[in-house]
Order: C-alpha cells, then structure tokens, then sequence
C-alpha cells in the first residue's frame, strides 16, 4: 500500500487533483511521488528527487552518473599531475643535494652545511603538511620573536627573562676574530698599506690623509686576496676600506693576466669627414661587483669608488632602482670593471641578459645585516652564485644576524674576521627628553632651530612630509628625504643638505642605512626608534671618523621604560634622561 505524503507536508493552496501543477505544485507532486515510491513517467519534482535518491527516470539517472565520473576522473588526473610534480621536484632536490655534497660548493661538506635545494624545501615541505623542521618555528612564530638583548657584566648579550630575542649567531668565535682598536692604524699611511700612489692621491684628495682602524685592519687582507669579514658601526670608514682595495686587487689580477679576455681598445683612425669621438671603451664584463641595500647608499659607494677607479683606469657602472634602464644598459653595453648596485635591480638586468656576473672576481656585500632586514637575503645569494666559484668576498656589517650567519657560512672561505670597537656610539652625547605630546612641535621646532647641520628622524614617511612643513612654515631652511620621493628628488634633496643649502634634513629610518653625509652636529629623534639597533644607526649620523656629535631623542611619558632598556641594549649610558619643556636647553641636566 502506498503512503500517503510525509507528515506534516501541506500542498499548496491552490492545488487541485488532476489539473497541471505550477511550479509550487511541482515541487510538492514531486516530493510526494518519490516519498511514495509511485510508478510510471515522473514529474520535474520527482526527476530532481531522482538525481539524490537515486529514482526518477533512466536517462536523469545515467546523465548524473556520467557528470558524477567525470568530475571523479578529473579529479583523480589531477592529483596524479600533482604527484607526479612532487615527485620531479623531490628528485631534483635530492640530486642537487648529492651535488653539493660531492662537490662541497666552496669547501669541505665536513666544515659547512649543505644548503638545500629550493624544490627539496617545497617537496619536503608538502610531504610533511606543510610544517616546518621538527622544533623549529613558523614564519608567524619567527615574526613574534620580538628582539630583546640585555648585556651581563662581561658585555656579551644575554637573552632576556621573558624576551623572545635569540643571541646572534657565534660566527665571530667560530672565525677566531681579532679585535681592532685605534692602536691599530696609528703611525699608519695608506700607502703602507699597499695601496699604489695614484690611489693613495686621490685618498688625499677626498679628506682621507690617515687610515682608519677598519681600513688599516682590512686592506692589506684584501689585497692579498682573503676573504674579509668585517664588522663595525657606521662611519667607521668602511666604505674606503673596500673601495680602495677591490681597485688596487683588480690591477693586481690584471696584472697576472686575469682579464685576458676583455678585448683591446679601437686604435683605428676615423676615416675623412667622420667626427673625431672619445676612443672607444673595450667590451668587458666587470670583474667586481658592490652591492648595498639602499639606493642612496649605492650612489653615496658610486661617488667614493669612481674617483679611486678612474686614477687607474677602470671604469664604474651604478646600477640602482627608481631611475630609467636605458642608460644603465647603455654603461653595461660599453664595458664596465666595477658594478655597484641594488640586489633587485642587478638581479633585474641579469635576468635580461643585460649583465653577465661570470667573470666578476671580488663581490663586496655593505651593510649586510640591514640587506637582510629588508628581505633582500635570497636575491644577494641569487647574485653571488652567478659570480665565480672560489671568487673573493668581502662583507660588512653592524651585526651578525642569521641571515648574515648564513651569507659567511655559505660564501667565505677561512675568512679574516675584524671586530672594531663593538656597536656603542661613544663619540657622541645622547640625551633624552620626555616632551609632553602638546608640546612635542615647539620643541622639535626649537631643537631644529640650533645651529649647525641638524638631522631628524621619523617612523614614518606621513610624518616626516608633515614635519618638513612645519619646520619650513617656521622659516627654517628644510628639506626631506623619504620613499615617497622620486629617485631624482631624493638625489636633489640630498645634495642641498649636502651642500649646506638646506641645514636641516627630515628623513625616515630608510635614509638612516649607510647614508653619509659630514659634519652633522646634531641628530634629532622625533619619533623614538623601535630597537636597539635602528638607535645605533640614527645615531652614527653624528660623530663620525672621531668627530663630536649631539644625539638628542624626544619620548613621552610612557616610553621611559622601552628607552632605558634600549639604551642598555646598546651599552649607552645618556648624559641626561629627564623632562623637557618648551624654551629649556637641552645640553643641560
């Protein structure tokens, strides 16, 4: 016997035995004929019962069978593909591995890590859900590694109770580094250093007459040929310590033939009625290569090494963002000794096919911690693996993160390790000032306002446009520096503080990496840096090659805490840390 329809299911009100039902009658006829199981040709209703239940009429039946297998085919080829790539990419890792490990890339597998493959990492990592080594942590839990440092008695960094900050690699102890300090480069000439005079000149005529204790430490080491490691603090010189020596080490290997490939310059006349031009450059491929992690700073390197490399006749190409490719090809085109660059654009015109690393001999990396800071770790080592094997590599940096643990670990070879003077900017006075935040204008206007070559420090690029005007609405000769500029903008600003056009610069933590300018008398922090390390680079702004300086930083009330531990974090101990009204002076305790 049939049943009736499910309980409590009303047909519509305007249902009626025998007549064509709408669309609401459909639905319930159709409900009703598949509850009750009834024979016979089935209505719309029952059909779409059918496709679930499995009843209705053969041909529905059959064409959802066919769509239902056609999707489980696809499905299944799909997850073949994707397993068959899988596959593929955890073969080549495990080649790439065995490669590395026969071959030892530049040293004994026994004395550094084999670094795997980039398919490997993706192959293991898809095997294994998605997680990452067993004990270590996610991208997110690396990101909430907040850095906290605090120093013990010995002065070496200790991790803090409660802080998520790692201590820094210990690649110093590992490389047996030697500590340098002004001992080093007294009674020293650059010319004892084995530097040739024509360079030795040039030195002279940009304001070096005496070494430094990192130049007088480095170069000889880097003449010779070792890898160079060295670590120290902005304007401790670096810049001339590798600019001079990659010059003088070029005309050494050009010496014993190492650039026989470059080709001769042209020596043919011009024929009759052709314009007597500038004698062809020969086509070369550079042998050195400068990378930094700012576009300034590459430019500032460019100004510094160009004179040195023009004295012996080699020849510098800036390769840096923000401006045209055209000319840079152009200088690519007709042959360069030394490339100094950014890693995205000098990855950029590899790519193309526009620069060829094969034949570079000595890379230098400048400011290698902030390199990484920036993400720029993956491309520098893109880079470096496009220059020769066993080439020489000097390096350079403030700290020794992990990121620069794994540049030393995977490029330099039994490297020299110089250490100058730890990170603590002592030349400098710092003093801090707890500014009500109604009064926090007037006092950056008055700080502004001091004489001399001021410079002042923003978290944000909003800030410093803000903070510009407001100085130049107050008279002041301003001008600021910041990623929403322009690259020429940016150049032009710069040189008007350079110059002395503008006495006081605006700038973001950007412009902080590696940026020289001299004789600046004052550093102003308006916005108060995050950790320890963005401070000791503000700060060496001021005071450098042993010159005096003012650090000044502007908190409020609530940031005391953070900025002693800061300033502990950073070994300095600030003449002043009290409060500071409109109209005080802020040399005074």
């Amino acid at each position: 016997m049939a049943q009736k329809g499910r309980r409590g299911f009303k047909p519509p009100s305007n249902y009626e035995p025998g007549r064509k039902p709408g669309r609401a009658g459909k639905r319930w006829a159709g409900g009703r004929a598949a509850a009750a199981g009834d024979e016979g040709q089935p209505t719309r209703g029952a059909r779409g019962a059918g496709r679930d239940s499995g009843a209705g009429h053969p041909r529905s039946t059959q064409g959802g069978q066919r769509q239902s297998n056609a999707r489980n085919r696809g499905a299944a080829e799909r997850g073949r593909k994707a397993g068959e790539r899988g596959r593929e990419a955890g073969e080549r890792g495990r080649e790439a591995g065995e490669r590395a490990t026969t071959a030892g890339r530049r040293r004994p597998a026994e004395s550094r890590p084999v670094r795997e493959d980039r398919s490997d990492r993706a192959a293991r990592a898809a095997g294994s859900g998605g997680a990452g080594r067993e004990g270590a942590p996610g991208p997110g839990e690396r990101r909430d590694q907040a850095r906290v440092y605090a120093f013990g008695a010995d002065g070496q960094a200790e991790r803090v109770a409660g802080g998520p900050r790692p201590a820094e690699p210990p690649v110093l102890e590992r490389l047996d580094a030697r500590l340098i300090t002004a001992a080093d480069a007294k009674g020293v000439a650059f010319g004892d250093l084995g530097l040739g005079p024509n360079i030795v000149r040039v030195l002279a005529e940009l304001g070096a007459e005496q070494p430094f204790p990192i130049q007088a430490a480095t170069i000889p080491d880097a003449i010779a040929g070792r890898d160079v490691l060295g670590r120290a603090r902005t304007g401790s010189g670096k810049t001339i310590a590798f600019g001079a020596a990659v010059v003088e080490r070029l005309l050494k290997l050009k010496a014993e033939g190492a650039f026989a490939g470059d080709g001769a310059a042209s020596r043919d006349r011009p024929r009759r009625g052709e314009r007597q031009g500038a004698p062809k450059r020969p086509p070369r491929n550079p042998k050195a290569l400068i990378l930094a992690p700012t576009r300034e700073l590459a430019l500032q390197i460019d100004r510094t090494v160009q004179p040195i490399a023009r004295s012996v006749g080699f020849f510098t190409a800036q390769l840096v963002g923000g401006v045209p490719l055209d000319p840079q090809m152009h200088a690519l085109e007709r042959g360069v000794d030394i490339v100094i660059g950014t890693p995205g654009r000098v990855r950029d015109l590899v790519n193309r096919r526009k620069l060829d690393l094969r034949e570079v001999l000595v890379s230098v990396i400048d400011e290698a911690d902030h390199m990484c800071e920036l993400g720029f770790l993956e491309p520098v080592q893109r880079v470096l693996r496009d220059t020769v094997r066993g080439g020489q590599r000097l390096l350079f940096s403030a700290t020794l993160d992990s990121g620069v643990s794994d540049l030393v670990s995977e490029f330099l070879r039994d490297p020299a390790v110089h250490e100058v003077g730890g990170e603590a900017v002592s030349e400098a006075e710092h003093r801090v000032l707890i500014v009500l935040r109604e009064h926090k204008d007037r006092v950056l206007v008055e700080l502004a306002s001091r004489p001399g070559r001021i410079m002042v420090f923003c978290r944000t690029r909003a800030y410093a446009e803000r903070l510009a005007e407001m100085l130049d609405e107050a008279g002041l000769r301003v001008t600021a520096l910041h990623g929403n500029l322009s690259q020429a903008r940016r150049e032009r600003n710069l040189e008007r503080f350079a110059s002395g056009k503008a006495s006081v610069l605006v700038a973001t933590d950007v412009a902080a990496r590696g940026l020289h300018v001299d004789d600046v008398d004052l550093v102003v922090q308006a916005d108060p840096p995050d950790d320890y390390k963005t401070y000791l680079h503000r700060a060496g702004r001021t005071a450098r090659a042993g010159r005096d300086g003012l650090v000044l930083t502007v908190i409020p009330r609530t940031r005391q805490k953070r900025t002693r531990e800061l300033l502990e974090q950073a070994e300095i101990v600030p003449a002043s840390f009290g409060d500071h009204e409109p109209g005080d002076d802020p040399t005074t305790p």
